[in-house]
């Protein structure tokens, strides 16, 4: 049975309509079988400077493994439970950047047909729809994409969605968004039908967190960080929480997570007054949040007494790759390494 078909058989409500926008172009896949140079660390080189004590942070390896033959039909165990056959990967539509940055990692960018819209990937950017996505979202919705998988990454949101595509025939396979990275990445991997890739893929993940491990095991003294953040809490400025990727990257590090420390849950506010109690020694952005908050003038104004607390008055804004810091996947061991050496080279006090 078609999709068209089962859209007019579907009974279910639809929760909420889903924005699509058309956007072309496509991703080029890099060497096989080798680190690839991350393409925000190469976008990086060609913009403008950063405010004086300013500093990009960014790992410039970046796990890949391509050329791998897809083994179709695969039989995977999706993180909610269900057995699922997935049989055809050419039309994805992937529920978030952690998926999109592991399917890009296997040489398989093309194959993003609908991501989120404030996807940051270049496969989600070049997708041919992108689509407002949350936890209401209704599978009328998502069928009338007419992709090949449905591949969720958050338990959460995702879960009913899925059982309800699977109702009406459609493959959907969701990802546990909390799991460990190379995990995280084993798993997708399967979902694609390259499981053997993933395997080695997630090898390379590992290693590299192990080495970021041993780095922030040396240092000397744990540095107090800060990640902020333009979205969250209804679109307010956050800070990443204890259970936030960042937060698990900053202490593998050897740093401290201020919002770990203050009891911030996910991406939360926290007062002025709390900023500056906390007394952070860096501030940690990502490349699009700061162009979110408009630059560092924006950042600023957003948290002004970010400026009182020691990071501030060292201007210590280090700026790293969505995909190393802010989500948990493909890039979580070049931006723990990357982070790792950072802190080394922080003066000692």
């Amino acid at each position: 049975m078609n999709i068209a078909s089962r859209l007019r058989l579907c009974a279910l409500p639809l929760a909420v309509s889903l924005a699509l926008a058309a956007c072309g172009g496509s991703s080029a896949p890099s060497d096989a079988n080798t680190p690839a140079e991350s393409p925000a660390a190469t976008a990086a080189a060609a913009e403008t400077a950063l405010p004086a004590g300013w500093q990009r942070v960014a790992g410039a390896e970046m796990p890949a493994v391509h050329d791998q033959k897809a083994v179709l039909p695969a039989k995977v165990h999706s993180d909610d439970g269900a057995d699922i056959e997935v049989a055809d990967t050419s039309r994805i539509i992937a529920g978030g950047d952690d998926v999109i940055a592991v399917i890009e990692a296997l040489g398989l960018g093309k194959q993003v047909f609908a991501a989120p819209t404030n996807t940051t990937t270049q496969a989600g950017l070049a997708a041919p729809h992108q689509f407002l996505f949350n936890r209401t979202t209704g599978v009328e919705g998502v069928l009338s994409l007419q992709g090949s998988l449905f591949l969720g990454n958050s338990l959460r949101r995702h879960t009913e969605l899925a059982k309800k595509l699977r109702e009406v025939g459609e493959p959907a396979v969701v990802i546990d968004d909390l799991q460990p990275a190379p995990d995280k990445v084993r798993k997708v991997a399967a979902a694609l039908g390259l499981a053997e890739a993933g395997q080695a893929l997630a090898t390379q993940v590992q290693r590299q967190l192990d080495e970021a491990a041993a780095i922030g095991k040396g240092l000397g003294h744990a540095p107090r960080l800060i990640h902020v953040s333009a979205t969250g809490a209804g679109g307010s400025p956050t800070v990443a929480g204890a259970d936030s990727a960042s937060a698990q990257l900053i202490a593998l590090a050897g740093g401290v997570n201020i919002g770990t420390e203050a009891g911030v849950k996910n991406y939360s506010q926290l007062s002025n007054e709390g900023v500056v109690a906390a007394a952070p020694e860096v501030i940690l952005v990502t490349e699009h949040d700061l162009q979110l908050f408009g630059g560092a003038e924006g950042l600023w104004k957003a948290y002004p007494t970010l400026k009182q607390t020691p990071a501030g008055q060292a201007n210590r804004v280090w700026v790293m790759p969505d995909v190393q810091l802010k989500y948990t996947s493909v890039g979580s061991g070049a931006g723990a390494l990357a982070l790792a050496k950072a802190l080394a080279a922080l003066p000692k006090a």
